[in-house]
């Protein structure tokens, strides 16, 4: 009895650290950043006075699409370990969401699905949710390696064309290498056997080589279906606030801040804000935007896309009960 007791009281702390941590880095990126935060609460309020602010409840529909596509990528690498509903996938996906955002790297994504897993070997699972981020990844530099060419051609190429030529084969072998990673898996997973200090976590990425061509298509597709919501997301959100470009210059501009956003590596626990704000700042003024306008756009996607939901996920969090024998809500 002493026993489940202490069970319950850890398991009761942990929920308790999540959400007091989680409203906390909500405080700190909502109301305690420097004066650009400020000055976005302006800018946002003009925003939504204006005739376009029927935008703005457009880009707050499609977050559940967003993620909707993330919950299916997971329910098909999950059914690998056990059957999935889209409706067990999706709640998964609001756990792990919310514990990533308190964590470097989102590290607390694989946390989040694995804790709402049924079956004994949850840790089996860790390939399968890397193999989905992997994906998304890929989808990323695809379209962003594009998205960068228009911004090498048009304002580097004169210039500097060795280095430009230089990136492009650069950006081509990128595209190529994880292509071929993504569908050659088993080499992946050979490669860790073959480490000698890694040998030991094999068996929790075995199941990246049981997808066949067919699964990782999908998937893949899936993982652009989700990238372009995102960049329709933020083109609508740069419109509302004031940002006038082209098409090719909007998908030019968003596909390289998502690229480089990617790339850069995070460290700390909101890093990717300050990465995706000075990408979206440096593309976006070549193209001659105004600093802020672009920054309020980015930071509106960031707020409506992870904080808002993380907020949300915190409900799903509160009613995770851990069993000895599976885990039930």
């Amino acid at each position: 009895m002493n026993i489940n007791l202490n069970r319950r009281f850890l398991l009761f702390s942990g929920k308790l650290l999540v959400v007091l941590l989680t409203l906390l880095l909500l405080h700190q990126a909502i109301f305690t950043a420097p004066d650009t935060l400020l000055s976005w609460r302006g800018i946002l309020q003009t925003a939504l006075d204006s005739s376009l602010s029927g935008l703005f409840i457009l880009v707050a529909a499609l977050i559940p699409i967003n993620w909707g596509f993330e919950a299916k990528k997971w329910q098909l690498l999950g059914n690998k370990l056990e059957s999935m509903s889209f409706a067990r996938a999706y709640r998964s996906v609001m756990v792990g969401l919310t514990l990533g955002f308190i964590t470097p790297n989102r590290l607390g994504d694989y946390a989040g699905r694995v804790l709402e897993l049924k079956s004994r070997q949850r840790l089996d699972a860790i390939g399968a949710i890397f193999i989905g981020r992997f994906c998304q990844l890929v989808a990323t530099v695809l379209v962003g390696s594009v998205g960068l060419l228009y911004f090498i051609l048009r304002f580097y190429w004169v210039q500097y064309p060795g280095v430009a030529l230089s990136v492009l084969f650069l950006l081509l072998a990128l595209c190529v290498a994880m292509l071929v990673l993504l569908y050659h898996a088993k080499a992946m997973v050979a490669v860790v056997a073959a480490i000698k200090p890694l040998r030991r976590f094999v068996q929790y990425v075995s199941i990246m080589g049981a997808y066949t061509y067919s699964e990782i298509s999908r998937l893949l597709l899936l993982s652009l279906g989700r990238y372009f919501v995102f960049l329709v997301q933020f083109i609508l959100l740069l419109i509302l606030f004031g940002v006038r470009l082209n098409p090719l210059e909007y998908v030019s501009g968003v596909a390289g801040t998502f690229f480089l956003k990617s790339v850069v590596p995070s460290v700390s626990l909101l890093s990717d804000l300050g990465v995706r704000e000075l990408s979206a700042m440096y593309l976006f003024g070549l193209l001659g935007e105004g600093r802020l306008h672009v920054l309020s756009a980015s930071l509106s996607l960031w707020l409506l896309n992870i904080a808002v939901p993380s907020a949300v996920g915190l409900y799903f969090v509160l009613r995770l009960r851990l069993a000895r024998k599976g885990v039930t809500v």
